[in-house]
């Protein structure tokens, strides 16, 4: 059938067509061709009605389940979820084995709040494939990877482990389910959280490992900074940006005119880092920048902390219903000077909007612990503690230091001190803590933590829980290490100024490593709890010492993981050094680097007008992605050799031998990082 449908026509064609549809004339192919087309043109009405018609007067068809299926899309757009719901059981009966709709139908009901009914339907094929056809296949592992996800976001760890698992085994080199199974094992501290197996390698499970799941694993910053590189590249692919214009930089220095600044974010929410923003947005000067805020995280009502961000920023848009291209649009057309992204790889990023550079100047700040290593993300914010001079070679921006890059907000409300009796803690005792996830800790800190203990029996470690299999893991492992499971005490979860009053009543915080406590230690150091720590060499490893050092107690941060269970230990046995401690943060408080939140917001707009000087000079820096793909396949080799602690010197010598290695074989173009014109010479 040849016919024109647009504008109008359309319209008048409708008729014809349920005519058509009616007497069985109307062709799958024109069917499917005519639908697309009225929906394409907003007519979605006129398209439902007519599924309708076809699928009422040509049964029986071989094309029916996929008729069903596309009429099932379209009520779903329509917001009908019940129809949505009934046509695609109506595909499902037509075509029992129709991986499409068995996948749907389970989104559907998920939808609808019944999770347990879409885990159903994806396990019940999932069962119904288990020797299959790879069209099949493909769906199978999709239903896996979906009951993995809606049991992970049920609190489910193990039966989601299991899930992905057979997901994994499936399709070992799609990486999404191995993101998520390597994260969920470090969640439940089953070590060692990699396990290869006769169909999934040591090699594919390091390939699915995300950047933030990687810090946790090891202290390895070449191989984090390669490792973002290829995660971003799998992400984000290569969007076709030639019909999106370049942001040009708006002439601002000596015109008397404010810098438009964007935070680009889906935690500018009551959230760690909306709680280390909200303060600093505040005292942004209005009479240097005017500030927009993108939000694109999930929708929350009478959120204290959206509340007052709203009432101070110049502009609040909710982008989280937008595409990324339509995001990125919207801030071009805001034209904003200097963008902020406050996710990087962290869960509800919009990576993607970045890529568009919907601004002439891109920054990594507050929201991710390390490199972005794009194209596109220009600056790095960080300090001198968390990025020393020597370290720079480890990101692919260009770095710029504020005093300590963990801001807060020093009007958060603390509830009314508990007593240990009331916090559940033994009332003599000497209490070790740890408010970390448990994500962060390894068998390496776990092991230093036990050592602490058999050195201090009169003492207890408290830590946060990680659900109850997962504390009688925890309980298990220290009976196997000689120590009582009952000095192991686990908090449950409180509100957030509940949580910041009863930590103050342990006697001392032990960081994790390599990946170590953040806002948590801000947290801890605000209400006078010490937190002992130790740097490593990448910025999650790193940043507490940073938080540490800004309150001016650097007796906190020790050399090493024998220094500090030593330091640990000593404390313990000499309470009034440590008490010596408290009085110290106690004193210094208000006078803090940590609480100077006045200065970190100017020296924030410093930087932000630094940088758009470069940009008028046309001096913005371009990122270096020289050699990260042998950075990377190096470091998958060297990875697991940098899971316990090990020295800057030793560490570099590893990869230097390797890339000696490499470049004899084929020779490697010199960089800026390790493989300099001088180290190679010296090969």
């Amino acid at each position: 059938m040849n016919a024109s449908v647009g504008g109008t026509a359309q319209n008048s064609l409708l008729p014809t067509l349920l005519e058509l549809a009616k007497t069985q004339r109307l062709s799958l192919v024109d069917l499917l061709k005519f639908a697309e087309t009225l929906t394409a043109q907003g007519n979605r009405q006129e398209a439902a009605e007519l599924y309708k018609s076809w699928l009422a007067f040509n049964d029986p068809h071989p094309g029916q389940h996929m008729v069903c299926f596309n009429f099932s899309v379209l009520l779903r757009q329509m917001n009908d979820l019940a129809g949505a719901v009934t046509a695609m059981q109506a595909a499902l009966k037509h075509d029992p084995m129709f991986g499409p709709a068995h996948i749907n139908l389970g989104l559907a009901y998920e939808d609808a709040g019944m999770a347990t009914l879409a885990i159903q339907q994806w396990r019940g094929f999932a069962e119904k494939t288990s020797e299959t056809t790879p069209d099949q296949l493909l769906y199978r592992h999709l239903a896996l990877q979906h009951i993995g996800r809606v049991m992970e976001n049920a609190g489910l760890m193990e039966e989601a482990e299991a899930a992905l698992w057979q997901a994994m085994e499936l399709r070992p080199h799609k990486l999404e389910s191995g993101q998520h199974w390597s994260a969920l094992r470090q969640r439940q501290c089953k070590w060692p959280i990699l396990v290869p197996s006769n169909h999934v390698t040591q090699r594919q499970m390091i390939d699915a490992m995300p950047p933030l799941t990687l810090g946790c694993y090891a202290d390895d910053p070449i191989f984090q900074l390669a490792n973002a590189h290829q995660y971003g590249k799998t992400l984000i692919g290569r969007p076709d940006i030639r019909n999106f214009p370049r942001a040009t930089v708006r002439q601002k220095t000596g015109t008397g005119l404010r810098l438009r600044v964007g935070y680009v974010s889906s935690d500018l929410r009551d959230h760690a880092v909306g709680f280390a923003l909200r303060e600093v947005l505040e005292l942004h000067d209005k009479a240097r920048v005017e500030i927009y805020a993108y939000y694109c995280g999930e929708a929350v009502a009478n959120d204290p902390t959206q509340t007052r961000m709203k009432a101070v920023v110049d502009c609040w848009r909710d982008v989280a219903a937008l595409s990324d291209e339509a995001a990125a649009r919207q801030i071009a057309s805001d034209e904003i000077d200097i963008l902020i992204d406050v996710n990087g790889y962290t869960k509800h990023a919009r990576t993607k909007i970045f890529a568009y550079r919907p601004a002439p100047v891109i920054v990594n700040f507050c929201g991710y612990p390390g490199s972005m290593a794009t194209p596109f993300h220009q600056y790095m914010i960080a300090d001198e503690v968390i990025v020393p001079e020597e370290s720079e070679i480890y990101y692919s921006e260009k770095v710029l230091r504020i005093a300590c890059n963990q801001p807060l907000d020093r009007k958060r409300v603390i509830a009314e001190r508990p007593s240990r009796q009331e916090a559940g803690l033994p009332e003599d005792t000497f209490v070790f803590a740890c408010f970390n996830g448990m994500q962060k800790i390894t068998p390496s800190t776990f092991a230093q933590w036990m050592r602490i203990l058999n050195e201090t029996p009169d003492s207890i470690l408290w830590l946060l829980t990680g659900g109850d299999k997962t504390d009688q893991r925890l309980r298990d492992l220290a009976e196997a290490a000689g120590i009582a499971p009952e000095r192991l005490l686990f908090a449950p979860k409180a509100p957030n100024a509940v949580h910041l009053a009863r930590i103050a009543v342990a006697d001392l915080f032990l960081d994790t490593f390599p990946y170590g406590a953040h806002s948590t230690a801000a947290d801890a150091l605000t209400v006078g709890l010490p937190v002992l720590t130790f740097p490593g060499k990448s910025f999650p490893a790193r940043f507490c010492s940073s938080v540490v050092a800004a309150t001016g107690c650097s007796e906190l941060i020790c050399t090493d993981p024998e220094d500090y269970v030593a330091k640990a230990i000593a404390f313990a046995k000499k309470p009034a050094s440590l008490k010596a401690v408290r009085e110290k943060l106690e004193a210094e408080r208000e006078k803090s680097v940590l609480r100077d939140i006045p200065a970190t917001a100017r020296r924030l707009e410093d930087l932000y007008w630094q940088m758009q000087g470069e940009a008028e000079r046309g001096e913005t820096p371009v990122p270096d992605l020289r050699n990260l793909d042998v950075y990377y396949e190096i470091g998958s080799e060297l990875v697991s050799e940098n899971l316990d602690f090990v020295d800057e010197a030793s560490y570099r010598d590893r990869y230097l031998q390797k890339l000696r290695e490499w470049d004899a074989f084929s020779p490697i173009q010199h960089d800026n990082r390790l493989w300099t014109t001088q180290a190679s010479a010296t090969a």
